[in-house]
């Protein structure tokens, strides 16, 4: 018999990525979404994905790999990788996901460094991931974009914009994200 909507979630680093990061990550989906989510074992770097001439990760490629096999589970994927990733028709974008579908796929890349290139701090850094994370997660729940400035669900163009986000969800899609878990 096939489980009935998402029951946990598994975050999966995608080559070497900091455990700080991932538990980071696997803490802050299940405080906010409500659902169980844990550290899983590393995956290998997906250079299949690796856009050359860019020196990107092509997200699509990654989403597919995290979404395999999981048909009839109560089980969702959300990859962490350190490498820059991109879609081919955007410069590059925090993450990625299938919305309401069963994977997500996050980047470590630009969060770790401000405007000007140089790293931040490290609360910055995770503070932003854990956003991050949690918006692309909320997107596999069926979540869409808000218009709420400062909701999580918010569209970030930038590292200014993601910054300024509340890390928390308005009012509308925490009912949103509750609804969705008890399907």
């Amino acid at each position: 018999m096939a489980a009935r909507g998402p029951r946990h979630i598994e975050v999966i680093p995608l080559g070497r990525v900091d455990q700080v990061a991932v538990a980071v990550a696997a803490a802050n989906i299940q405080t906010f979404t409500g659902l169980p989510a844990d550290a899983a074992e590393a995956w290998p770097e997906p250079e299949h994905a690796l856009l050359h001439p860019r020196m990107q990760y092509n997200a699509m490629p990654i989403l597919n790999d995290l979404s395999a096999n999981l048909q009839g589970s109560g089980l969702l994927r959300l990859g962490l990788m350190n490498g820059d990733l991109c879609l081919p028709i955007l410069s590059y974008v925090f993450g990625e996901a299938q919305v309401g579908g069963r994977a997500a796929v996050v980047s470590l890349h630009r969060l770790r460094r401000g405007p000007d290139g140089q790293p931040v701090r490290t609360d910055i850094f995770l503070e932003r991931l854990a956003k991050v994370a949690v918006h692309e997660v909320a997107h596999i729940l069926g979540l869409r974009h808000c218009r709420a400035p400062e909701c999580l669900m918010a569209f970030s163009l930038g590292l200014k914009q993601l910054d300024a986000l509340f890390m928390g969800f308005c009012r509308d899609c925490e009912n949103e994200i509750r609804c969705r878990i008890s399907e």
